[in-house]
């Protein structure tokens, strides 16, 4: 463990000494790479025995989403917890304090939604301090993150949680990058791009693929992509997660300020302990868990059963995804707000 950490403290180092150019993009990238094969032992540990069972961090997935709250001690993101869901989650004053999760669950226009606590996610957990590995693995199960942040410090402790997250493989507030990735029996690897490129030319490509022992592949940029998106696609275990960065104590600040703050892009100011624009909050909750709400059918069947897919045949469905009242749909169907289902079994 200690030694695959004094190699990510390496390879971080000669990156942070390279000057980013043309001439040295190759390099950075085959570090990158390297970079992110180490990360991946970090929270995949080889072999058997990691860890022993979770303390009490196996959550079972509750209600129609899940939000996990990450946040340095006291920012005030258990007041916040115990405030939007009447949980009752030990407060005390030191660090790294919850470290048992009781997810409180909310009802808001007419959904469950599970709110969890993420604690100790901060500077260390990637690398595997503490009970790092299993609150990640939860994580990366949310729907939404909410960032809790102290709006007089902000700026420090989000760039130091959105490092942790990255590091987990969880990517915020982005979409999955444009790239076709096919691995192949033969043929070496073909580059094809169907846009300019600023980053990444074929060598570049290559040695990034051979690092992951890959020599034949199809590889389609279809935007401008660098070689963080290349790795993210050839890692293939990243999570796209929506969030949003919730600034408390905006009692402690002028108008003046707030005013700025609500120009943040992702933002929502509050106050936990005094229950201060808790309506924003949820309303910018529910609009970001949107991209959960409209689910397939056979996303639904999961829902109530896995075993119901396997007995599928066909559905019944009422509302507005279809143009007859009822119409007979497949397992692809995409479903809208508020339709009626029935679900006929083989």
């Amino acid at each position: 463990m200690s030694s695959t950490l004094a190699k990510i403290a390496e390879i971080e180092a000669e990156m942070a000494r390279t000057q980013k150019n043309k001439a040295t993009a190759h390099h950075l990238g085959l570090l990158k790479a390297r970079l992110a094969k180490l990360r991946r032992e970090l929270i995949t540990p080889k072999g058997g025995g990691g860890g022993g069972p979770g303390e009490g961090f196996d959550v079972a997935k509750t209600g129609d989403a899940r939000i996990g709250f990450v946040g340095f001690p006291s920012v005030g993101k258990s007041t916040l917890l115990s405030n939007l869901a009447g949980v009752y989650s030990e407060v005390a004053a030191y660090e790294f304090t919850t470290l048992t999760t009781v997810p409180g669950v909310i009802r808001y226009k007419g959904a469950k939604i599970q709110l969890l606590d993420l604690p100790g996610i901060i500077e260390g957990a990637k690398d595997g301090k503490g009970r790092g590995r299993q609150v990640i693995a939860v994580a990366r199960t949310c729907n939404l993150i909410l960032i809790v942040l102290d709006v007089l410090k902000p700026l420090g402790h989000k760039k130091i949680i959105e490092n942790e997250l990255e590091g987990f493989g969880i990517r915020l507030n982005s979409k999955p990058p444009n790239i076709g990735f096919k691995k192949k029996d033969k043929g070496g690897i073909n580059l094809t791009a169907t846009c300019p490129q600023s980053e990444l030319d074929a060598e570049t490509v290559k040695s990034i693929l051979a690092e992951y022992k890959i020599h034949n592949a199809d590889v389609t940029l279809r935007s401008d992509a660098t070689a963080d998106d290349l790795i993210d696609v050839v890692e293939g275990n990243r999570v796209y997660i929506p969030c949003i960065y919730v600034l408390n104590k905006i009692d402690q600040i002028s108008i003046e300020e707030l005013d700025i703050i609500y120009k943040v892009p992702h933002c929502v100011p509050i106050s936990a302990h005094h229950r201060w624009n808790f309506d924003d909050l949820l309303e910018k909750i529910w609009d970001y868990l949107k991209l959960v709400r409209m689910t397939t059918v056979e996303d639904f069947c999961m829902k109530i059963h896995k075993n119901l897919i396997k007995e599928f045949k066909y559905a019944l469905v009422w509302g507005l995804s279809v143009k007859h009242n009822p119409q007979k749909v497949g397992k692809d169907h995409t479903l809208e707000d508020e339709d009626v289902i029935q679900i006929v079994k083989k």
